[in-house]
């Protein structure tokens, strides 16, 4: 069954400029702004601008220019907050959650950057 997006989610609203939202990058596909609960001391939110639901729907549907504009965001942005371990910074963690089982609670594609402290392990065990 095809992707449905729903254009009322808060991410839809805050690209229709219905919402405000403290934009850390904009460029022609890709939109990148601060959480507003961040988890780490740099907690970036980056959203391609096209109705895309999660990453296997974007990886399939969205243009090679939208999927190049989106990765070297994410690029840029780690380097404009200093994080890139080749560059001397201290690293970052990238996660991008869809449907239910990965508990994706806005369904439109979206990435966190998460830097700025030792994130911790990247999945809790539970028995």
């Amino acid at each position: 069954m095809p992707y449905s997006y729903d254009d009322q989610n808060i991410f839809a609203k805050i690209l229709r400029n219905e919402i405000p939202c403290n934009k850390v990058l904009e460029t022609e596909h890709t939109l990148a702004f601060a959480d507003i609960a961040p988890k780490a001391p740099h907690h970036v939110l980056v959203i391609p601008k096209g109705a895309y639901v999660n990453h296997d729907h974007f990886a399939s549907q969205a243009s090679d220019a939208e999927i190049a504009d989106f990765t070297r965001s994410i690029g840029r942005i780690c380097a404009q907050l200093g994080v890139n371990p080749g560059e001397g910074g201290n690293g970052y963690r990238l996660i991008a959650n869809a449907g239910n089982d990965g508990v994706q609670e806005v369904p439109h594609f979206h990435m966190h950057i998460l830097a700025g402290r030792n994130i911790g392990p990247m999945v809790l065990m539970r028995d």
